[in-house]
C-alpha cells in the first residue's frame, strides 16, 4: 500500500475585493445628498429673499425720506384796517391807505428742517409796490409749517397817473386787488447729513372787501 503523503492544509487568504453594498446602504446616501441639496436651495431662497427685501427698503427710503421736496410759503388769513380810501374825482386822483395783520406760513414736506435766509414780501398793484414786509430768517421744522405774523401797510403813493381809472373804478366797486410776491431761499437737511438749497416761492392775487374790511379771495 502505498504512503500516503501528508500534507499541510493552509486557510485561504482573505479577498481584497469589496463586497457591493446593499441597496439598503446606496439609498440612505441618496437620501443624505438628497437633503443636503434641499438645504442648500432654502439657504439661496433665503439670501435672495433677503436681497430683494433690503432692495425695496432701500427704494422706498430713497423715494421718501430722501426725496428733497420745494417747501412751500403762502399767505394766510388776514384782518383788515381800513385806515383810508377815495374813489377819486375831479378834485382829487383815487387814492388807498390799508394795513392788515396776516399770516405767512412757510410749509415744510421734507423728512428734514428747512433753514431759509431772511427775505421781503412784496405787494403790488398793477407791477408797481404799494407795500413790503420784511420776513426774518427762521427754521420750519421736520414735516411742519412755520408761521410768522407781520403787519403790512399798503397805500397809493407811488402809482402813476396811468393806474387813475382802473383804481378808481375798482375802488368804486369797493374791492381792492393785489398782489404779492415773495421768494424765501435755504437749504433742507436729511440726516444731520446731506444739506440741499431750495428755493419756495409765493405769487398770489388777494382781493379785498373794502365794504366788509376782510380778504374777499386769495389766488396762489
Amino acid at each position: 500500500m502505498a504512503e500516503k503523503t501528508n500534507q499541510q492544509v493552509y486557510p485561504l487568504a482573505p479577498s481584497s475585493t469589496k463586497q457591493p453594498r446593499s441597496d439598503e446602504e446606496s439609498g440612505t446616501l441618496t437620501s443624505d445628498q438628497e437633503l443636503k441639496q434641499k438645504k442648500r436651495i432654502k439657504l439661496a431662497i433665503y439670501i435672495v429673499t433677503f436681497a430683494v427685501f433690503q432692495t425695496i427698503i432701500i427704494t422706498v427710503f430713497a423715494l421718501t425720506v430722501m426725496r428733497v421736496k420745494t417747501p412751500k410759503v403762502r399767505l394766510g388769513t388776514s384782518t383788515v384796517t381800513l385806515q383810508n380810501f377815495n374813489t377819486g374825482n375831479q378834485a382829487s386822483s383815487p387814492s388807498f391807505d390799508v394795513s392788515f395783520t396776516t399770516q405767512v406760513g412757510v410749509k415744510n414736506s421734507n423728512f428734514g428742517p428747512y433753514k431759509y435766509d431772511s427775505t421781503n414780501v412784496t405787494f403790488m398793484y398793477q407791477g408797481v409796490t404799494v407795500g413790503q414786509v420784511t420776513i426774518p430768517k427762521g427754521k420750519a421744522g421736520f414735516r411742519s409749517t412755520k408761521r410768522v405774523g407781520v403787519t403790512v401797510n399798503v397805500n397809493s403813493n407811488a402809482l402813476p397817473i396811468a393806474t387813475t381809472t382802473s383804481l378808481g373804478n375798482e375802488l368804486g366797486a369797493g374791492v381792492l386787488t393785489l398782489n404779492s410776491y415773495a421768494k424765501l431761499s435755504g437749504k433742507v437737511e436729511l440726516m444731520f447729513v446731506m444739506k440741499k438749497k431750495k428755493s419756495a416761492e409765493m405769487n398770489c392775487i388777494m382781493t379785498i372787501n373794502l365794504s366788509t374790511k376782510a380778504v374777499q379771495s386769495m389766488i396762489c
